[in-house]
């Protein structure tokens, strides 16, 4: 049978920065998930969008059409509302651990579908799949099964979830068009809408340690991604989050799930409890419910949670995590206050001791990462430790040392950041 429409006529149309009709775009994605259209024109057509932008109903339409290329799931059935949380991708960001149990405490269903990590950014399934034991893959059926027992699971997302963006996310990667709002907006929400859930809160990280480094891209991402989720019927708010320095004293996989546990046992750092606090926060008044999150850290239900949430998946709660064989200390080369700690340079540093990946099928080190001794604000001696880099490969300590030169700065005082920049709601 003939296709209705040819390649090149929308290459062009988006090339000379003209609208794309909701036809086209539906038989672009759908003729693309089948073959008909050659990645080399798929190519060319996501160069132009990133080129020339696509406005609100475009972009719309084309996420529209991604979900369409697969599955939806549905959670019409479960006792308790949902709502979900989706990250833009930082160093030591592993707020969902804590997050997902803690939500669920206070009587939201949180059914987390995650990713693994890329390059300096880390995965949430790589960090959970150092607990000895602990299974990513579930069937949809034990997905909503655990959703109603537990309240929580976070796991790998099924095949069938927008097969589209999965196919389109591996060419922009490389193609140079991975920066595309549009694009990054459209790829994220696509699996979120078709995920189901009720309500959706983003967090959308900001600085060097970040994928958008500057705050007019992170507000433009932020406000597309809300504009889509209200559009598709789920109440969707989004927080602008800094990112130029890393997410509490870890980066590394085990070294982030011990983190995780301290918090849900009552301590952990004050900047991952404040985000994980505000995080929760939104997604219980998103699903429709009045409880407050930190009653729940502080009467053990979220750690309740979380244990019972780990065993489900197979793991053991009680289970000694992995610790790398070879340490490395970084000292401090002045006395003062610690007025800069590059996020980028830190995962950079992880990435390279075997916390991360260059590329998706590369194995990553549980036990591999950095801890931090110091935050900027605090103030150092010459000489004590500031960094301690583990891995088990200790070849690595070489290059990881090279990427954290220039990385931090030690001098009289510094300014602060606030960790929560803006809240965007729907208008």
């Amino acid at each position: 049978m003939a296709e209705p429409y040819d390649a090149v006529d929308v290459i062009v149309a988006k090339r000379d920065a003209r609208e794309l009709a909701d036809s086209q775009i539906d038989w672009v994605v759908d003729a693309y998930t089948r073959g008909a259209v050659a990645e080399e024109q798929m190519s060319s057509l996501a160069m132009a969008i990133l080129l020339n932008g696509m406005n609100r109903r475009e972009t719309g339409r084309w996420t529209r059409a991604m979900i369409a290329s697969g599955d939806r799931m549905d959670f019409s059935a479960l006792s308790r509302p949902t709502a979900d949380k989706h990250s833009t991708g930082g160093v030591g960001d592993k707020i969902t651990l804590p997050l997902a149990p803690l939500v669920a405490a206070c009587g939201v269903a949180v059914p987390q579908l995650s990713g693994r990590g890329l390059g300096h950014t880390g995965g949430t399934l790589d960090k959970l799949e150092s607990i000895p034991g602990w299974r990513a893959d579930l069937t949809n059926a034990v997905m909503l099964a655990q959703l109603e027992d537990v309240g929580a699971v976070i796991c790998a997302a099924g095949a069938g979830l927008a097969p589209a963006d999965r196919k389109l996310y591996a060419l922009r990667d490389v193609t140079g068009t991975v920066e595309s709002i549009p694009l990054i907006a459209s790829s994220i929400m696509s699996k979120k809408i078709a995920e189901g859930t009720g309500a959706l809160v983003l967090d959308v990280k900001v600085g060097s340690g970040a994928f958008m480094k500057s705050t007019d891209q992170a507000y433009e991402l932020a406000r597309t991604m809300v504009e889509l989720g209200t559009d598709a019927g789920v109440t969707t708010v989004a927080l602008l989050t800094d990112m130029s320095t890393p997410l509490g004293l870890t980066a590394g996989n085990a070294l982030e799930v011990s983190e995780s546990v301290e918090v849900l046992a009552g301590g952990g750092p004050a900047d991952v409890v404040e985000l994980t606090l505000a995080l929760a926060r939104e997604m219980v008044t998103a699903a429709g419910l009045d409880a407050d999150p930190a009653d729940r850290l502080a009467d053990g239900s979220a750690m309740d949670t979380w244990r019972a949430m780990i065993r489900a998946q197979g793991g053991d709660p009680d289970a000694d995590l992995p610790t790398a064989r070879e340490t490395h200390v970084v000292p401090a080369a002045a006395s003062g206050v610690l007025t800069r700690l590059d996020a980028y340079a830190v995962g950079v540093a992880a990435w390279r001791l075997g916390a991360g990946r260059a590329r998706r099928e590369d194995p990553v080190q549980a036990a591999a990462g950095v801890s931090l001794h110091a935050k900027p604000g605090q103030t150092v001696q010459r000489g004590q430790p500031l960094l301690t880099l583990h891995t088990d490969t200790p070849d690595r300590f070489d290059r990881a040392i090279e990427a954290l030169e220039g990385a931090f700065e030690i001098a009289g005082e510094v300014g602060s950041t606030p960790l929560v920049i803006d809240r965007i709601a729907a208008s």
